[in-house]
């Protein structure tokens, strides 16, 4: 049983090194915490280095099981500035815990160092284990896909990091999130004494908009048009625009012939250049035999410690829609139950840690063993 006050004051420690996307400072300053507390745990360090922020690596050598590892996938990046906490700081108040990033997901950091350290104090029996902790999770691993995909390649299984469904059940799929980005360069001119020199981007922009919507008219796809730029004075015929979508699928039918259309677009008028890139791309994650296989497995080790879990499809994104989609057997959500994630009320369960922390010492020690459990599918929506 571990210690809530030690898992209390590692989480404190964490919330206090505020940690945003793309803050090389506040992030290196993090990693070196969390590095020196996973050596601690047992693990050998190593860094993917990166201008935005490095990604971490730490593995927990195998101790009597060969084979491939056991793939553990979590971020340290927050959605929170520096500064959040002057006016949202770190409470307890019995059960529950607030602060920027307690529950997305420094708890989840905190349940798996305090359970890696206990499977090496018991020296029992285990694979190879291999962290990933990315830095730019929160804007779609843009960084980190790559290296998500070479060590998912070799994973016996993958288990994701991520906050759980509320109530504490896992996921066993997620909606494709792709960012993409629309640009349109024009040509700029005095918009009352030359207009017809000029070639408007912003209208271009517009006109290119009203096609992306067509795009997804009539699929079970999700739109937003998050930013939309350009331009910069009403005398001045707009010389650039560019807009940033985020778009979100169900099926990897409709993710393909949205993106291919996208790409597709070509200029409505003669001298406006137009292009498309992604920002970030994590495909469509459905529910396959695999991950059904992997959750089964999961239940029946729960079900050992007297703790009850099933799964669903999520619709947020994480990397494990990179390791579902390659088909490698995945499972999200083993973060401590909490909720409010990038809200104000974020806020984590201190019993919640403690049970994470025994549910993933059992998988690391038990994983490789254990025969699956057939109760008709339980966990398994779709």
């Amino acid at each position: 049983m571990s210690d809530p006050s030690a898992l209390l004051d590692a989480l404190h420690r964490y919330t206090l090194h505020e940690s945003p996307t793309g803050d090389r400072r506040a992030l290196a300053a993090f990693a070196e915490v969390l590095d020196a507390d996973a050596a601690r745990a047992g693990f050998d360090t190593a860094r993917v280095s990166h201008p935005s922020g490095d990604h971490l690596v730490w593995t927990l050598p195998a101790r009597g099981v060969p084979g491939d590892p056991v793939l553990l996938l979590t971020h340290y990046d927050t959605v929170w500035p520096v500064g959040t906490l002057s006016g949202m700081p770190w409470t307890v108040d019995g059960d529950t815990v607030r602060g920027p990033g307690v529950y997305d997901t420094k708890a989840g950091i905190v349940a798996l160092l305090a359970a890696a350290a206990r499977v090496e104090r018991q020296e029992a029996p285990h694979p190879e284990v291999r962290v990933l902790v990315v830095a730019d999770e929160e804007i779609g691993s843009p960084t980190a896909t790559g290296l998500v995909r070479a060590e998912a390649a070799r994973a016996r299984a993958v288990l994701g990091l991520e906050p759980p469904h509320p109530g504490g059940d896992l996921k066993t799929g997620r909606r494709g999130s792709t960012r993409v980005r629309v640009e349109v360069a024009g040509v700029e001119a005095h918009a009352a004494l030359d207009p017809d020199a000029g070639t408007n981007a912003i209208d271009e922009l517009v006109d290119q908009l009203v096609r992306v919507r067509a795009l997804v008219e009539g699929r079970p796809v999700l739109l937003n048009t998050g930013i939309i730029a350009g331009g910069g004075r009403t005398n001045v015929v707009a010389g650039e625009a560019h807009s940033d979508l985020g778009l979100r699928f169900t099926d990897p039918g409709d993710e393909d012939a949205v993106l291919t259309g996208l790409r597709s677009l070509r200029p409505v008028r003669e001298r406006a250049r137009l292009s498309t890139r992604l920002l970030s791309h994590r495909p469509t994650w459905r529910p396959d035999e695999a991950g059904a296989h992997l959750l089964d497995r999961i239940v029946g080790i729960a079900e050992g410690l007297g703790q009850t879990v099933a799964g669903r499809p999520a619709d947020g994104a994480a990397d494990t829609n990179t390791t579902g989609a390659l088909g490698r057997p995945t499972i999200d959500g083993l973060a401590p139950p909490g909720g409010g994630a990038h809200a104000r009320q974020e806020w984590v369960s201190v019993a919640g840690i403690g049970a994470r922390v025994d549910l993933l010492a059992a998988l690391v020690i038990g994983l490789h063993t254990a025969a699956p459990s057939h109760r008709g599918g339980t966990g398994r929506d779709s």
